[in-house]
């Protein structure tokens, strides 16, 4: 027996050894470009797999040799982390749910049983696959789950820094810093078991415009298939290299499943904070289970290449692989979110409603005039091409860290929907008629943030309002007013919703019934994210139209072009209908200033 426990050890380490040089190869390969790393994907999942069937079915001579717990969790944890990485170049939710299953099962397991292990290197990996399960599960918006691993991630560190004293363990006190610091951000206007930010036949297709949907059609129809988020702002709020603009925009461009994953009962943890084993023998882990998280009904969500504080070579080099690679009568979504200026932290340029009242630096407003008077019209002058941009850089102040409107123009050559979200934002209008073949789709932020109360404007602790507006409306228009909510208030939210849901709906009909509707927007109206996107900026140009100080009425208002048609605009009557009536639900007709009020 000896002998035959020997051959399976050996045979088990040789497979570990294999699978972790093909690991190896995967890793640190790019995030982004179609045909990244598919190959040896696939070669290494093979080689997991039949490391951890083998493992399976010779548990018994393996525990006998000297195989530990930990070993097991770790094979688990690579192939989590290995389904997460497919996710992040292909944005597939099949392969985010499967780490969810794959780290779920280390943790009700307690494969490393971190209490009772005094060796570092296992405390390390312990360490690490508590980090990438609370990302897995910020993803996958489980909130209840990542409550349950902030605690017994918190505890794992103090742990290790009374058993490791002579281990600086400072960087994975941030780690936990960082993720309870992003929780508490995003559930400050989120009610919990309210609507998701993805997209969710439920609630976001509204039956009375479908059929108007269904029959439009464009002279020309692009496929939204192509993202890229980015965000570049000193110490904003992140998780690993996931900030929270990022992960609002992320989760805006995801469907939400509507099958037993969307409804699956909240995890119960026991008094340790783990959570309840039912799954049977250790090692088994059942993979069928990925099936009922998923939802085959629905269509692929279109890819995303996630940037956190890229070099301006970088983001552009990103960008090329992205356009070339696009498929033909597909359009690509760029997001950026970045300073204007260096080192800016934004927190100057607020303003404050329900009054006129004014906490802008005079040399930030000087500055901001300045900008104004370049921008009559849509028109800007000469210089705009080098005196504004976005600032993608740690310090300093070097061009190389200047990300110009012209930057960008290479890339109009094939169809661009762009968002800009920066205090100088409103210099991309120059891409307006200077695209190199394809017009492009331009939503650019207002130049600044307009809040009830003024610490509420803090870009680097709350995120930014109009990316907020985007991918959570009701939320942000009640970070705007000052109405703290509760979980008492689901009902104030729900019927809130409605309102805007009946509104959309709508807005909808008339840009799909407009007859003065420019191509750039008919080409994409077609698809449900976009289209989302576009009905949202209507919203929220609306909402600060009434609500910011009307002497500073151009810096804050967001601007679209191509212009959308006039029956959506900021003033008119069917759009400011909808936001007085959701003012009047929420309590804050007192804020907004219509004209025809």
């Amino acid at each position: 027996m000896a002998d035959k426990d020997g051959v399976v050890s050996r045979t088990f380490r040789a497979l570990v050894e294999s699978a972790d040089r093909k690991f190896a190869r995967v890793r640190d390969l790019p995030s982004y470009g179609r045909a990244q790393g598919q190959h040896y994907f696939q070669k290494v999942f093979k080689a997991y797999m039949r490391l951890w069937k083998y493992q399976q079915e010779h548990r018994a001579e393996l525990v006998r040799a000297g195989l530990n717990r930990w070993e097991i969790g770790e094979i688990a944890s690579r192939i989590g982390q290995l389904y997460f990485g497919q996710y992040m170049r292909t944005s597939e939710a099949r392969f985010v749910v499967e780490a969810y299953v794959f780290y779920e099962a280390i943790l009700s397991r307690r494969y490393f049983e971190g209490t009772k292990v005094r060796d570092l290197g296992v405390r390390f990996k312990e360490l690490r696959f508590y980090a990438r399960f609370l990302l897995v599960s910020l993803i996958l918006n489980r909130t209840e789950m990542v409550k349950i691993l902030v605690e017994s991630f918190r505890a794992l560190v103090d742990d290790c820094k009374a058993n490791f004293r002579e281990t600086n363990f400072k960087e994975w006190k941030l780690v936990v810093q960082e993720i309870i610091r992003f929780m508490d951000v995003d559930m400050s206007f989120t009610i919990t078991n309210t609507r998701p930010m993805r997209y969710c036949a439920m609630f976001d297709s509204h039956p009375a415009s479908l059929p108007c949907i269904a029959r439009f059609h464009a002279k020309k129809v692009l496929k939204f298939r192509d993202a890229i988020l980015m965000s570049y702002h000193r110490n904003e709020v992140k998780f690993a290299e996931l900030t929270l603009d990022t992960y609002r925009m992320l989760q805006c461009l995801e469907w939400e499943p509507s099958g037993s994953f969307y409804h699956k009962r909240p995890v119960e943890p026991k008094e340790n904070g783990f959570a309840v084993d039912h799954s049977g023998a250790s090692g088994v882990i059942d993979l069928n289970l990925a099936a009922d998280m998923t939802d085959p009904t629905l269509p692929p969500n279109p890819r995303k290449a996630i940037l956190y504080h890229p070099s301006v070579t970088h983001l552009m080099a990103v960008m090329a692989t992205v356009c070339e690679e696009l498929p033909p009568e597909s359009v690509m979504l760029v997001y950026l979110s970045a300073s204007g200026k260096a080192g800016c932290i934004n927190t100057s340029q607020i303003e404050t409603s329900g009054g006129s009242r004014r906490t802008s630096k005079n040399k930030v407003v000087s500055q901001n005039s300045l900008e104004q008077n370049n921008h009559v019209n849509g028109k800007k002058g000469s210089s705009d091409h080098s005196d504004g941009y976005l600032w993608l850089g740690a310090k300093g102040n070097s061009g190389s860290n200047n990300l110009y409107p012209a930057d960008i123009i290479p890339f109009t050559r094939r169809p661009l929907f762009l968002v800009i979200d920066s205090d100088s934002s409103h210099a991309f209008k120059v891409l307006h008629g200077a695209e190199r073949g394809e017009k492009a789709a331009l939503l650019l932020s207002p130049l600044r943030q307009v809040f009830k109360n003024p610490s509420s404007a803090d870009i680097l602790h709350n995120g930014s309002q109009f990316t907020f507006f985007l991918t959570a409306p009701v939320q942000a228009f009640c970070q705007m007013i000052d109405l703290s909510l509760s979980g008492a208030d689901v009902d104030l939210l729900n019927d809130a919703e409605n309102i805007l849901a009946t509104a959309f709906s709508e807005w909808e009909v008339i840009l799909c019934t407009s007859s003065n509707l420019d191509l750039v927007w008919a080409q994409v109206l077609s698809d449900s994210f976009l289209r989302r996107l576009i009905i949202r900026f209507i919203f929220c140009r609306s909402v600060l139209s009434g609500f910011c100080p009307p002497d500073d009425y151009e810096q804050c208002m967001p601007v679209c072009l191509p212009q959308l048609p006039n029956s959506v605009s900021p003033r008119s009557e069917l759009v400011q209908s909808a936001v007085i009536q959701l003012a009047k639900h929420l309590g804050a007709a007192d804020c907004f200033h219509f004209a025809d009020l």
